[in-house]
């Protein structure tokens, strides 16, 4: 490889990464009224990065397969900061926020084929205590599964109609059942985008992880439920061709796709062994009307923010005590910090809860 090229990807890539985490930060931390102060705390970690991502150009052709996957991140990353910080000026709104945060899961897709090759990008998707882990390591240092990867099926971004993308660990194996997620947006999002908000962890545990996008412009919540049965024959896909395991399938979602967890996951026919709503609204009659005997045991974690905007908490409080009343397995996360957003930290419990089969 050039001299001059691994100089420009060891200047580059400190501050791509640490450009990223802190769009990661933004996003967990989002609170309408201390936008403000997050984007103080926030900093600047974008300033060497759009130093030092002009010189990508000047790379040689053979070098192409580098220059794509890290000029689409740097300008995804640049992008995000712009609208940011014009909705910090007054030149926008919590609109401008939320468009400007759909470029962080953008530029983790941009990166992704880099992991391989590109220890500190490696690193991007693993989580903190993986990124530890020698056993983790030596595992990944393995060449992967060709049935491994990152996947998308009718599903562009901006799309609706139902299409998927989804994550099967680089470490897969056919001899084993694998835990699956599926994991439902916002009413806002996109399973393209949404996936991302689970790679990470998903790669860090041992997880297949699949994102749907809903086939309307939200979850169906109300009226004919086209959702519920593309969900099912996502799940059934995934089954044809992937060893999971039938006692470990965990149906979870933010706001919208959280409320589509009890909708859809409450149902009699339901394959879902766990569910995990997320931010959601909740009304008493979702426990009243659901079948009585799906109910009974059934292991639910219900997550919520003690500042949550959009969905009150007392709205996951009354949940937790309707769906105990009806003889739900039920477990209440109630987290202090966190407003109407996506808390990346859960995933780790979530699956852990998942891996012990709790029923």
């Amino acid at each position: 490889m050039s001299e001059a090229v691994v100089d420009d990807i060891v200047a580059l890539l400190p501050p791509l990464l640490q450009s990223i985490e802190t769009l990661g930060f933004v996003a967990r931390y989002l609170h309408p009224p201390d936008f403000g102060e997050v984007m103080r705390m926030a900093g600047t970690p974008d300033a060497d990065l759009r130093a030092e991502l002009p010189k990508l150009a000047s790379w040689p052709d053979s070098f192409a397969h580098l220059r794509g996957p890290l000029q689409s991140a740097g300008n995804h990353v640049v992008a995000a900061f712009d609208g940011l910080r014009a909705a910090e000026s007054g030149e926008g709104d919590l609109v401008t926020v939320f468009r400007a945060l759909r470029h962080l899961p953008r530029s983790m897709e941009a990166l992704y084929p880099l992991a391989a090759t590109l220890p500190p990008i490696s690193d991007l998707f693993l989580d903190e205590a993986a990124r530890a882990d020698d056993d983790v390591r030596a595992r990944l240092a393995q060449p992967k599964h060709p049935d491994s990867g990152v996947f998308h099926h009718d599903n562009e971004p901006g799309s609706r109609g139902g299409g998927f993308s989804f994550y099967v660990p680089e470490t897969y194996t056919p001899d084993r059942a694998w835990p699956l997620v599926v994991a439902l947006h916002g009413g806002s999002g996109h399973g393209r985008l949404f996936l991302w908000s689970w790679l990470r962890d998903a790669r860090s545990h041992g997880a297949i992880v699949v994102a749907p996008t809903a086939t309307g412009p939200t979850w169906a919540l109300m009226g004919e439920d086209a959702d519920t049965p593309n969900l099912d024959r996502i799940v059934a896909f995934l089954r044809s061709r992937w060893s999971i395991d039938p006692e470990r399938l965990l149906l979870t979602g933010l706001s919208d796709g959280g409320t589509f967890c009890y909708v859809s996951g409450l149902g009699s026919a339901s394959p879902f062994t766990h569910l995990a709503p997320i931010a959601a609204s909740f009304h008493p009659m979702i426990a009243s009307i659901a079948d009585a005997e799906r109910l009974r045991g059934l292991p639910i974690q219900i997550v919520h923010g003690l500042h949550d905007w959009m969905f009150p908490v007392e709205l996951a409080r009354q949940a937790q005590q309707a769906l105990v009343a009806a003889g739900a397995d039920v477990t209440y996360r109630e987290i202090d910090d966190l407003s109407h957003t996506y808390p990346r930290e859960i995933n780790a419990p979530l699956l852990g809860w998942l891996a012990r089969g709790d029923r």
